[in-house]
């Protein structure tokens, strides 16, 4: 390892990340929506213990204690938390600006300015950019989600004056040429067709959120529709920069080993003369309540059909959410969850069950509940047994052994996420854009006080028939010569 080079283990951040390809797992599955679900937030903030909570002490229990806030004269927010466990750090801006900021004919355009982001400004080309990084020992990358888009550098501490010149420069200073729109618009294409058009299984999710979602744009996928995409104009994306892409509507947060007293004044020098801009209005349009079960059925070359139920529920900014969280760590945390237990283990009808919150999503989201059906299983015959097991939670009290292995999972999962400098970061800049980043330490002690009641009484007001969204995916044979796509069955939940 080169003197310097951050440690992508330390960092949080898989070995194999490329620059152009971020996911957040959650297991071997990945979520098609891009907001935080349950899962993959515990994922994302540390591995699951599954029976033993370990305990920090009291003094390092609440991670909001330890942040620094300020918000520069033109508006940008910078969240700061010293972390000296490594000389390394982490290097996050955040734009309040992801697919549900979009309008109806010209989906997409936020992930399609991401991509641009990485061409160059007048100071810096996109070739100086990464050879920068890379001379320093650092990493970087990107991505969109459907409520707002990361650039993050991952260096060694001594390094992060590096992070804030080029992130700096990039926020006011980007050039967009002609040529470069017009191949990466051809690059963006390509990926829709392989993680969508080409993946049965991305496709049915597609399908369900459109269905789901009338009026919010989690209606439309964040890498956009294809027909937007092939109608973007330059004009469009300079539009949308100078729109989004100002103090007023950005964050930074920095988590590694630094001083606030010393990098504070480098990060006002380098963002505090960049002129605020107008913040945009995040205000957007939310489904009203859903009065009746709908049913998409997508047929597709694919191997093995698919089942998956997208129930409506609220964020993090609403008490039952809590709820929510500890509901789908019972249903599918580990293999002695219930749906595992039932599905996989003792009916044998199901290779894979998973569930997932849309905890820290901006808006109203879906929570998920997705199986992959063995072999000669009938999708019927699945769903029978998932809709008893959700009866059971609205019915039958929790079992107060069964409860405390739920909270322990969650708890355990959050507490040892700060072993990762980037998952920190990613954590916090999460809790800001779904209501603020204080709300981090509300985790643990709202997961406590859920309750037996409190699980049925919150089944019952939303895994019911009424509020849900069913998907299923029929296979048909492949052409003569062509193999069955295959493909995980939640996609990727943040685009790159």
């Amino acid at each position: 390892m080169a003197s310097g080079r951050a440690s992508p283990e330390l960092l949080g951040i898989p070995i194999d990340l490329a620059r152009h390809s971020i996911t957040t797992k959650r297991g071997d599955e990945m979520e098609r929506r891009p907001h935080l679900c349950a899962k993959a937030t515990r994922r994302m903030i540390g591995p699951c213990l599954l029976c033993t909570l370990f305990f920090l002490p009291a003094a390092e229990a609440t991670l909001g204690q330890e942040v620094r806030e300020k918000v520069l004269p033109n508006g940008l927010k910078v969240i700061l938390l010293e972390n000296h466990r490594a000389p390394l750090v982490t290097f996050q801006v955040v734009y309040r600006v992801g697919s549900r900021n979009e309008e109806w004919g010209k989906t997409g355009l936020s992930h399609m300015l991401e991509h641009m982001m990485f061409k160059g400004t007048k100071k810096v080309s996109g070739s100086d950019f990464s050879r920068i990084i890379q001379e320093n020992g650092g990493q970087y990358n990107a991505f969109t989600s459907e409520d707002f888009t990361v650039y993050f550098e991952n260096l060694s501490a001594n390094r992060i004056g590096v992070a804030i010149d080029l992130e700096s420069d990039r926020m006011h200073n980007l050039v967009l040429r002609e040529e470069d729109f017009r191949t990466e618009r051809m690059v963006v294409m390509e990926e829709r067709r392989l993680r969508t058009l080409d993946n049965p299984k991305g496709f049915l999710l597609e399908q369900l959120g459109a269905t789901a979602f009338q009026l919010q744009p989690y209606h439309w996928p964040t890498i956009g529709w294809m027909e937007d995409i092939e109608r973007f104009t330059l004009e469009d994306l300079k539009a949308y920069y100078r729109t989004y892409y100002i103090p007023s509507n950005a964050f930074v947060v920095v988590v590694g080993d630094f001083k606030t007293e010393d990098l504070l004044p480098q990060i006002e020098r380098a963002f505090g003369s960049l002129p605020a801009g107008v913040a945009p209005d995040q205000k957007r349009d939310i489904d009203p309540a859903q009065t009746g079960e709908r049913r998409v059925f997508v047929k597709r070359e694919a191997n093995l059909p698919f089942l998956t139920m997208g129930y409506h529920v609220p964020n993090v900014r609403e008490p039952d959410s809590d709820v929510l969280e500890v509901i789908s760590a019972l249903l599918s945390d580990g293999k002695s969850s219930r749906l595992y237990q039932d599905l996989v283990l003792e009916a044998k009808v199901a290779l894979d069950v998973n569930t997932g919150h849309p905890l820290l999503s901006h808006d109203p989201g879906l929570f998920m509940v997705s199986v992959e059906p063995l072999l000669g299983k009938e999708v019927e015959e699945i769903e029978k047994a998932l809709d008893k097991q959700l009866e059971r939670l609205q019915t039958e009290p929790v079992t107060e052994r069964e409860l405390e292995k739920a909270k322990n999972q969650l708890e355990a999962s959050f507490t040892f996420g700060r072993d990762s400098l980037f998952r920190q970061g990613l954590l916090l800049a999460s809790y800001e854009i779904a209501s603020h980043w204080r709300g981090i330490d509300d985790y643990v002690p709202n997961i406590r006080k859920v309750t037996a009641e409190d699980i049925k009484r919150v089944a019952k007001r939303y895994l019911i028939p009424d509020n849900r969204t069913v998907g299923v995916l029929i296979p048909v044979a492949a052409k003569e010569g062509k193999p069955a796509p295959s493909g995980s069955p939640l996609q990727e939940k943040m685009v790159r």
